[in-house]
């Protein structure tokens, strides 16, 4: 298993820079953002899709630092109401698919997305709750004549460029949030559709991260590595659903930490344990959202939680007992 980063971390440094810093911290790659809420700070693919000149350079960077892409991420909202907002968010989307095929990784990471209530409205329309009964159309209306045809005919175009994981982070605010929701838009478009594994939105809900490992099994295409800290009397006065800024750590719910600041090592060490039991042994792709941290010190201690916890030689295989 290695250790990643999202590159968009470092947005403000020149493409090349930015992995020489990754380098020197002992990351091993790197997710790419290719649009949508990560940026392209670092792939724009109107560029290096018809440039060849330019992409050689920018894989040459790549080479020489040693690091390699995990996987192009386009996190946005395809499905979006706005028609204007939703097309580029798709065209992010597909760029990443021929990202993943120019560069030759057969994954790219994005959010499901979420309609509005109808077809003329203006804003998505999230629903968490069955009643009343406006809410159960409301679903029927995103998922049966939205999100499913749309993702059908997304995962045509992918699998035609040889992507065939797309590893959706299950995000609060997007149709697909939760265990439940991942599996039944896979069960409904195919086994193309999987995870973006990313324990700090679990957390926040109340899940518990390693019981939806053994859940989604080989459905886990890739991993964040991001912690959350609930803040237990802020929770027990006002419940987890926060819409407060993030900006305001002591009067929030729950907050996002660096890895090993929202929970403790033995807790990240049963991530990778199941991880690995269920077959996934690729990448912790660290996501550094600490407000409380600076850039560099948040990105310093994730790298140290996850190089102690991170298992990265092969499994013993040739033990007796076995």
């Amino acid at each position: 298993m290695k250790i990643g980063v999202c590159s968009n971390v470092r947005g403000d440094l020149p493409w090349r820079e930015a992995l020489e810093y990754f380098a020197s911290k002992g990351i091993q790659c790197v997710e790419v953002g290719v649009g949508g809420y990560p940026g392209k700070d670092h792939c724009d693919a109107d560029v290096l899709l018809n440039d060849e000149a330019a992409y050689a350079e920018w894989k040459k960077a790549l080479d020489d630092t040693g690091i390699t892409v995990s996987g192009f991420s386009c996190h946005s909202n395809p499905v979006h109401p706005n028609k204007e907002f939703a097309a580029e968010s798709d065209k992010a989307m597909r760029d990443a698919v021929l990202m993943a095929e120019k560069y030759g990784i057969h994954n790219i990471e994005c959010f499901s997305g979420c309609p509005g209530d109808f077809e003329g409205a203006k804003y998505p329309n999230w629903v968490t709750c069955p009643w009343p009964n406006d809410f159960g159309e409301i679903l029927d209306y995103q998922w049966n004549e939205v999100l499913i045809p749309y993702w059908k005919n997304f995962v045509k175009f992918a699998k035609e460029h040889g992507v065939t994981q797309i590893g959706l982070e299950m995000h609060p605010g997007f149709c697909v949030y939760n265990t439940q929701t991942l599996l039944k838009l896979r069960e409904a478009v195919g086994p193309e559709i999987g995870c973006n594994f990313d324990p700090s939105h679990i957390i926040w809900q109340g899940m518990d991260p390693v019981t939806v490992i053994r859940a989604l099994k080989d459905a886990i295409f890739h991993v964040h590595a991001k912690d959350t800290r609930i803040d237990e009397n802020n929770t027990r006065l006002n419940g987890v659903l926060d819409t407060k800024s993030y900006a305001d750590e002591i009067n929030r719910s729950w907050i996002f930490r660096s890895c090993g600041y929202g929970n403790d090592r033995l807790y990240w060490n049963d991530i990778i344990s199941n991880l690995r039991m269920v077959g996934y042994d690729k990448v912790m792709c660290i996501e550094h959202e600490d407000s409380l941290m600076s850039l560099d010190e948040g990105l310093d201690k994730a790298v140290a939680c996850m190089k102690d916890t991170v298992i990265k030689d092969e499994k013993l295989t040739n033990a007796r007992w076995i």
